[in-house]
């Protein structure tokens, strides 16, 4: 009965956040419709800050390398090599952000083809309650991953905008739903 209390506290405060729930949401939708129909800038932009991170990364244990590793040799020279290699690659990323969409998507694409063979050939081999919807799950992957392949690189300039997009869509949508049901809640 504490539990089932402590519960109807969470899910009061819960119904008390709608509006906000609600605006989020909204917000989230539009820019996620915006990030998919400018699919090409968003994929360039993901690339850019994805770049800006793992560069400033770098810097950091290039800083933590001199400040703390001087000295212990057997640390010291391992953290130089990771920070060189994250600047590296943050650099690469930066002054090649067409190049690395390309190659991410390449990757993106072999990775939903295994995984979509794997999830398929599970789904049958187990036959779970329900298996059809994991051969569905697995069947609608491996598509995903061929689609991409085939389209590939042409594919790579709007491939990981449209994902992004369709994340922050649906993400969107969920605190949307969410106010709707906080809201349902107040009226109890």
């Amino acid at each position: 009965m504490n539990s089932l209390r402590a519960r109807n506290i969470d899910l009061s405060t819960f119904g008390k956040q709608s509006n906000w729930f609600l605006g989020w949401g909204i917000v989230l939708v539009v820019l996620g419709a915006l990030a998919i129909s400018a699919a090409t800038f968003t994929t360039l932009l993901t690339i850019v800050l994805l770049g800006t991170v793992i560069l400033l990364a770098g810097i950091i244990i290039l800083l933590d390398t001199f400040i703390y590793w001087t000295g212990k040799w057997s640390g010291f020279a391992l953290h130089f090599m990771m920070g060189l290699l994250y600047l590296g690659v943050g650099a690469l990323m930066l002054t090649t952000p067409v190049l690395t969409s390309e190659s991410i998507t390449l990757l993106l694409g072999i990775f939903y083809v295994l995984v979509g063979a794997s999830r398929t050939t599970s789904a049958v081999a187990m036959q779970l309650p329900r298996w059809k919807w994991a051969l569905f799950n697995g069947i609608i992957t491996l598509l995903l991953g061929i689609l991409i392949l085939s389209a590939w690189p042409a594919s790579s300039l709007f491939i990981i905008g449209l994902f992004v997009g369709i994340d922050i869509f649906f993400c969107g949508w969920t605190f949307i739903m969410m106010s709707l049901a906080a809201k349902a809640m107040r009226r109890k």
